[in-house]
């Protein structure tokens, strides 16, 4: 069944071994793998930062309270759909935060239970949380134009740039126009270190695993808030990552997302 199936497979390089089979093949769990200690396992995650700091930037912290969202999730999940007709308008910084909140935010402390790191609204491999989350906009009220990082530890964002780069951004996209099209631009990229550490090769998946899920709450909590979301798989990696300030294998970026107003909702989000 296995070779017959192969056989509607032609690789597009010609080869009998692609990169992506190879991954797959080079990523699977085995019984005969060795685990590391939980002791050793616990002090490598206490080294690690949950999330990056970014020290010597400007800090903005979120409102402590999000906003509640106004649709049952039944609702949200048979309206949501890409934004095909999507523009820039002025959104709050309350639905900001609760976008980001209910993607990768806090959702409850497990220290009590012995556990180093608070648990989040996504699964994650391990709980391990490999994923970082950028933004830019010059869309947002309370905030200037600039590129910004999410620290959902301590519920703030930090500037890390005070300018509109959307020319820059629509430089990395294979669809340049959603760089200004859109009122907020979110990159979600992934420290693989975090995650490979315990978990190998599976733990690159693990990461591709958990941005899917990130990117799905993301795109979820814009619909309820009346917004549009685009989710981007058609980015020039390698110039994304030097707008980003990355090195692409220590940290890369693996999704984007865009948000704005859907022109054809006839709904809109309160500030």
């Amino acid at each position: 069944m296995v070779d017959a199936l192969r056989g509607e497979i032609t690789p597009l390089s010609g080869s009998s071994e692609v990169a992506w089979e190879l991954f797959h093949e080079n990523s699977k769990t085995s019984r005969f793998e060795p685990l590391l200690p939980a002791d050793m396992l616990l002090e490598k995650m206490s080294r690690n930062y949950a999330a990056l700091p970014f020290h010597g930037f400007p800090k903005i912290p979120l409102p402590e309270q999000v906003k509640s969202l106004p649709q049952p999730i039944e609702q949200v999940l048979r309206s949501r759909a890409t934004a095909r007709n999507i523009e820039p308008r002025a959104i709050g910084l309350d639905d900001l935060a609760t976008m980001l909140h209910y993607s990768y935010g806090i959702s409850r402390d497990q220290r009590d239970a012995g556990f180093p790191v608070p648990f989040r609204m996504i699964p994650s491999g391990g709980a391990l949380y490999p994923l970082e989350v950028f933004f830019h906009t010059v869309h947002v009220r309370e905030l200037g134009p600039g590129l910004y990082h999410y620290n959902p530890l301590a519920n703030l964002l930090s500037r890390l740039s005070d300018q509109d780069q959307s020319k820059a951004i629509a430089r990395g996209l294979v669809q340049p126009e959603l760089a200004e099209a859109t009122s907020i631009q979110f990159f979600i990229t992934a420290l693989f270190e975090r995650s490979v550490f315990k978990y190998g090769e599976r733990g690159y998946r693990f990461a591709l695993l958990e941005a899917g899920h990130l990117a799905q709450n993301l795109g979820l909590v814009a619909c309820a808030l009346g917004l549009g979301c685009v989710n981007i798989g058609g980015f020039f990696d390698r110039t994304i990552d030097e707008f980003l300030g990355f090195d692409g294998l220590y940290q890369s970026t693996i999704y984007v997302a865009a948000v704005g107003q859907n022109a054809h909702h006839d709904g809109a989000a309160t500030a």
